[in-house]
């Protein structure tokens, strides 16, 4: 199945967005996205490469081209090399998801064992500065660069463009969920824009949440040749037998559609899944979660670090807080209470006090007025909550001492949230995964809604962290919660 080309129009059908809603066809703003990521890699490049080497290469302008000219050149060339080399570029990992950064990450990291060992070749000098200056500023400024294209992009999704027409084919449940979904999350580019079903009927006739049913899982490859959807969704359903799927993806062959089946054993993301030909059988591998090892002991260096240098940053707005928390209430500065940890090793978290002396004491008053979901206590509007307390609670301000515990080793800066002693006692063998980690400063659940959402969302996103953790995951979320904290989106 090829990717690319151009789309017939859709004829207009209940369900879909109003003509012109998607600018030109969804392969033309795929393109031109690929082509403004590639030039401003390849802009990025070439301005950190000549701004280093017009720096340091004043200093010894007669030997310029012969000490500079060579390395800057090959410098950029290399690094230009290894995005392409590592599918960097590739259409399905641009805008969305960590995969992107991580093969970005990845493919940097290889240009500069490939430059370390061309310098110890040519016995170069000033291999070094190219190493530990020109490459990590160009990870710097390119991540930073694909994160704006990104939101931008994103931002033209929310308003209904840039979304791949979606055909969906399964049962009517799963593909209710995934309707769900992809309006929950139109920054993720999908469009459900028709369904096809066993018997070519939906619940409502001839329409199943405002989707048109526009046929059987017979017809899918004719619908979408006629009618050009650049996905097939294929979610479960009993008619899919490996036979029939294998049928579906050779009629597909020559169209502009892309294949998506949806797993139907566990719901496992990232870099633990690979599909390996076993005996001439696809067989999708599943890896275990990596609790230790070396990534472990990377994320453990990081957030000791992280959390040194956030201290430090954060020092003068952490003493003024604590001085206006003593100022407006009858009570200490800091709050301490028991959470539980790894392991179900029970710490305890630091927070800047929040709420009126002997608040946790007047928690059984206020339990019929309770508006957490699942086993969260929550009020939005808690009358023991200070006004410090509350601007504090908004922005997330109040959590900033936690990052003590990080240092101290009993949290990380990203992982689930920490319960309550009562909370995890009331854990079932499930739930209870969310231990075999640290909790987090911040995680899934914090740029995900954090108070407003439901508990089986909350726990859904935790168990989700816990089995597909990673390095690039960590580094989305990280950044991500800076946004989610200055909206204050779920915060009470």
């Amino acid at each position: 199945m090829r990717q690319g080309g151009l789309v017939r129009p859709f004829p207009p059908t209940r369900g879909r967005p109003a003509d012109g809603a998607v600018s030109g066809s969804a392969s033309d703003w795929e393109q031109r996205y690929r082509r403004t990521v590639i030039a401003g890699d390849t802009a990025v490049t070439a301005f950190v490469v000549a701004a280093i080497g017009q720096f340091f290469g004043a200093r010894d302008a007669a030997n310029w081209h012969e000490k500079w000219g060579i390395l800057a050149f090959g410098t950029e060339l290399l690094v230009l090399a290894a995005l392409a080399v590592g599918r960097a570029w590739a259409p399905a990992v641009l805008g969305q998801g960590a995969e992107e950064f991580r093969r970005l990450g990845r493919a940097l990291f290889a240009a500069t064992v490939v430059l370390a060992l061309g310098g110890i070749a040519l016995t170069s000098r000033n291999i070094k500065l190219w190493i530990f200056v020109a490459i990590p500023a160009i990870a710097l400024v390119t991540m930073t660069a694909r994160y704006l294209l990104r939101l931008a992009l994103h931002r033209r999704r929310n308003d209904g463009h840039c979304l791949r027409p979606v055909l969906a084919a399964g049962s009517p449940d799963t593909l209710r969920d995934l309707i769900t979904r992809t309006r929950k999350f139109p920054h993720l580019g999908w469009r459900v824009d028709a369904v096809c079903t066993t018997d070519g009927l939906g619940p409502d006739g001839d329409q199943l949440d405002g989707v048109p049913v526009v046929g059987r899982l017979t017809e899918v490859a004719n619908h979408v040749r006629r009618d050009g959807y650049r996905v097939v969704a294929v979610t479960p359903d009993p008619h899919w037998s490996p036979d029939r799927l294998q049928r579906l993806a050779w009629n597909l062959e020559g169209s502009d559609a892309e294949m998506v089946v949806a797993p139907v054993l566990m719901e496992v993301a990232g870099p633990r899944l690979h599909v390996d030909a076993v005996l001439g059988i696809p067989l999708l591998r599943v890896s275990m979660p990596a609790f230790t090892g070396g990534r472990r002991a990377v994320k453990e260096v990081v957030d000791r670090m992280g959390a040194a240098l956030l201290l430090m940053v954060f020092a003068p707005l952490m003493v003024l807080v604590g001085l206006l928390v003593l100022v407006e209430s009858r009570g200490g500065a800091f709050y301490r209470q028991r959470r539980v940890g790894k392991d179900g090793r029970e710490f305890t978290i630091l927070k800047f006090r929040t709420m009126v002396a002997g608040a946790h004491g007047a928690r059984a008053g206020l339990a019929l007025y309770n508006e957490g979901s699942g086993l969260l206590f929550k009020l939005r509007n808690d009358p023991r909550v200070t006004r410090v307390g509350a601007v504090l609670r908004r922005y997330s301000i109040d959590e900033l001492p936690q990052l003590f515990n990080v240092l101290t080793g009993s949290m990380s800066l990203v992982g689930p949230r920490p319960p309550l002693p009562e909370e995890s006692a009331a854990y079932g063998p499930d739930i209870r995964r969310r231990l075999l980690v640290k909790p987090g400063l911040t995680g899934l659940w914090q740029i995900s809604g954090r108070s407003d959402l439901p508990w089986d969302e909350a726990v859904r996103l935790d168990l989700r962290y816990v089995e597909d953790w990673s390095l690039a995951l960590d580094s989305v979320i990280l950044w991500k919660t800076l946004r989610a904290v200055l909206h204050g989106q779920g915060a009470y």
